[in-house]
């Protein structure tokens, strides 16, 4: 599951603008079923309430909260599950169709045979109001969807990861590649 997050704050893509939250209240039925879950809502007042607790003299809280000062809203829903089989496809197809819109585009999608994961990142690029990201990460015995609204800079995305309920996340950011040096430079 890990592995895909490391392709997130590389592409380099800086999302701008404000987007509209997904609806994730179907995701709900899946509480029961779960040993584990996590709920984050936080929008508007909320989230603006949350960052008045992040220090501005403490550089990585510092950080987050400059990348928080741009967002309107995140959501979580994280659900645990002993057992393989407790939520469906169909369950995440609900989700899907909320991002098969001309605004929504996929910039990562991985699914894996072998170890039965998912992870789909998607930014929402076009549309009256511009911006957001959804991330569905997805393996047999675990779903976390994350929808985050507003003005977005992948490049410090990785620094939210932890904070705020949103999931720590394994992002490696990736030097952009240097140009080849002319023989004249050597």
């Amino acid at each position: 599951m890990k592995t895909f997050c490391s392709l997130i704050v590389f592409f380099g893509i800086a999302g701008a603008g404000y987007g509209q939250a997904l609806d994730l209240k179907r995701l709900d039925r899946l509480a029961d079923k779960a040993s584990d879950t996590a709920d984050v809502t936080l929008d508007g007042s909320l989230l603006k309430m949350a960052v008045k607790f992040l220090s501005a003299s403490d550089p990585d809280e510092a950080k987050v909260k400059k990348l928080v000062e741009g967002l309107k809203g995140i959501y979580v829903k994280t659900f645990e599950f002993e057992k393989e089989g407790e939520y469906a496809d169909s369950d995440l197809a609900e989700i899907r169709n909320q991002l098969r819109t001309p605004e929504w585009s996929r910039i990562v999608g991985i699914h894996s045979r072998k170890d039965k994961e998912i992870a789909e990142i998607y930014i929402k690029v076009g549309g009256p109001g511009p911006g957001g990201l959804a991330i569905i990460a997805a393996d047999p015995k675990e779903l976390t969807v994350v929808n985050i609204v507003g003005k977005i800079d992948l490049d410090q995305l990785s620094d939210l990861g932890g904070e705020l309920g949103v999931p720590k996340l394994d992002l490696e950011k990736t030097d952009k590649p240097k140009p080849p040096k002319n023989k004249e430079d050597e």
